[in-house]
């Protein structure tokens, strides 16, 4: 999977970042898999300076509904509609979202040509496709906000051709049943398990998106051994007290998640617009005081997962 931030600005835009947008590419050749994670004001436009097109979105998942987290939405779906596409969206967010998308789109006299499903969440699994598991954890924030995990499933184990030729099984379709571990008969009545010619399975990736929040409970389950945890780090430690009043972590308190959840990576975002390059710097380094592997995300950043 990779990760690209749209926008990382908490509040309002500043010259450099926007506000909150991260795309998540899943990489899939057998699928399509654009997720898009919040759509602040502005979203369309940073997609336009990407090589990913929205018309291969098929999933937004909403945290809040602040306006830096929603207010790009209703351009998005119109571009999307205008642009002629035909497949299907679904948008995952709190209560309150269907309202949001239905009187906008009903007001503005704005419609969408293509299949459009809105899903009010709540704690809990949201879906597992086969390939991913989504699930939301209620965070704390004055507004009712979720922050989603997204597990892939394991990948199967390789199939060892080299031992089954020297086994004596000719390849063939036989192949295929026995990568899928069957156990299959052999023309010359010998049973062959394909379990023992695989490798292990490979192990799915884990990824923990925080929406806004203060420091709770749900927290730790949420980015519980996730290879990579995105969190926001709005203000600096020393301004811990007024970040958590307003809803919101400090860079300290976002590094000790990630240290208490065993994350293989944090990467932190949605930085007041208070900070400029040398005060994101300084993000940073409280950050890696007590987490080391840690980044600061910027605008149009990549990330492997």
């Amino acid at each position: 999977m990779e990760l690209i931030f749209l926008g990382t600005s908490a509040g309002v835009p500043t010259r450099s970042r926007n506000v909150t947008a991260i795309l998540l590419d899943l990489q899939q050749p057998t699928r399509s898999g654009l997720w898009l994670f919040d759509c602040g004001e502005g979203t369309q436009h940073q997609l336009l300076r990407t090589a990913y097109h929205p018309g291969k979105l098929d999933k937004i998942f909403i945290t809040h509904l602040h306006g830096d987290h929603l207010f790009g939405l209703p351009g998005l779906l119109c571009s999307r509609s205008m642009a002629g596409n035909p497949n299907p969206l679904t948008i995952y967010g709190p209560a309150g979202i269907a309202e949001f998308v239905e009187t906008t789109l009903r007001l503005s006299g704005s419609w969408t040509d293509f299949p459009l499903e809105v899903v009010e969440i709540t704690e809990g699994e949201l879906f597992d496709d086969g390939d991913f598991k989504v699930s939301a954890h209620p965070l704390a924030h004055p507004l009712e906000c979720y922050g989603y995990r997204i597990e892939a499933h394991d990948k199967p184990g390789a199939l060892d051709a080299a031992a089954l030729i020297a086994d004596g099984v000719k390849p063939g379709p036989l192949f295929q049943r026995l990568k899928q571990g069957d156990t299959v008969t052999l023309e010359d009545g010998r049973e062959i398990n394909g379990q023992r010619y695989l490798s292990a399975p490979q192990p799915g990736k884990t990824l923990a998106i925080f929406g806004d929040t203060s420091p709770c409970d749900g927290a730790l389950r949420l980015a519980q051994g996730v290879d990579v945890m995105v969190h926001e780090a709005t203000l600096e430690a020393a301004m811990e007290e007024k970040a958590n009043g307003r809803g919101h972590s400090s860079t300290r308190q976002a590094a000790q998640l990630a240290r208490d959840a065993n994350a293989g990576k944090l990467i932190i975002t949605h930085v007041s617009s208070r900070y400029d390059a040398a005060g994101c710097a300084r993000l940073l380094a409280e950050c890696r005081e007590v987490f080391a592997s840690c980044e600061l995300a910027e605008d149009f950043a990549q990330v492997s997962v």
